[in-house]
């Protein structure tokens, strides 16, 4: 017959992870993965005048940057989310949640450019790429590029995956105080009595110089 020792040690081996634990990993990376992929995205051309409509109309062979545009707004934007993401590894409490907010702003913000440069304002960027190549502007038509759907989709999965931070973020665990920068806390517990007063480097080297040694009580 089992004793009681085997009934209540069973238990606590296959207890579930937290969900904050669960979730943390797969959420940051998606969060980084997204924010750096948008970031490649919106340095390349996201609205181009394609080669048989440049030369229909007449214009010179160029070079597709020559005829395309470009967000950089969207690029910057990804840099801040992919910055705030690595800045939440290694914060704590409100400062975390702050941070997290603000990979929520700038991935929206990336979404939110993308949207307007490449759908509100395409016939605006139609007419400045005209000027440029030296086209009438009606003759000119733009297209989008696979950087502007790929800066689309990455900038959602940023903003999803900054949603779940701001929602999860209490869950999560944090980096220990260990991290923490010398002096950031006052040491909890006084030193014990009778123990050598503390040396600044200074008076150590001073100490070395002399001739003595500076471990001796």
């Amino acid at each position: 017959m089992p004793g009681p020792a085997s009934t209540t040690g069973c238990s606590v081996a296959e207890r579930p992870a937290p969900a904050g634990r669960r979730t943390f990993g797969p959420t940051v990376l998606l969060g980084i993965a997204g924010s750096g992929f948008a970031a490649v995205a919106g340095h390349k051309e996201m609205l181009t005048v394609p080669e048989s409509t440049l030369t229909a109309a007449g214009g010179l062979a160029r070079t597709v940057q020559d005829r395309s545009v470009e967000f950089p707004l969207a690029g910057a934007l990804a840099l801040v989310a992919l910055a705030a993401w690595g800045v939440l590894l290694v914060t704590r409490g409100v400062v975390r949640r702050i941070v997290a907010v603000l990979a929520l702003v700038a991935a929206a913000g990336i979404g939110v450019v993308v949207v307007v440069g490449g759908f509100v304002q395409d016939d605006t960027a139609a007419g400045d790429l005209a000027i440029r190549l030296g086209l009438n502007a009606s003759a000119v038509e733009v297209e989008r590029t696979p950087w502007l759907w790929i800066a689309l989709l990455t900038s959602l999965v940023a903003f999803l995956a900054a949603g779940a931070a701001v929602r999860m973020v209490p869950e999560w665990p944090e980096m220990g105080t260990r991290y923490d920068a010398p002096g950031a806390a006052a040491d909890a517990s006084p030193p014990p009595a009778g123990a050598p007063e503390d040396r600044s480097n200074l008076d150590l080297w001073k100490s070395l110089d002399e001739g003595s040694d500076p471990t001796e009580s």
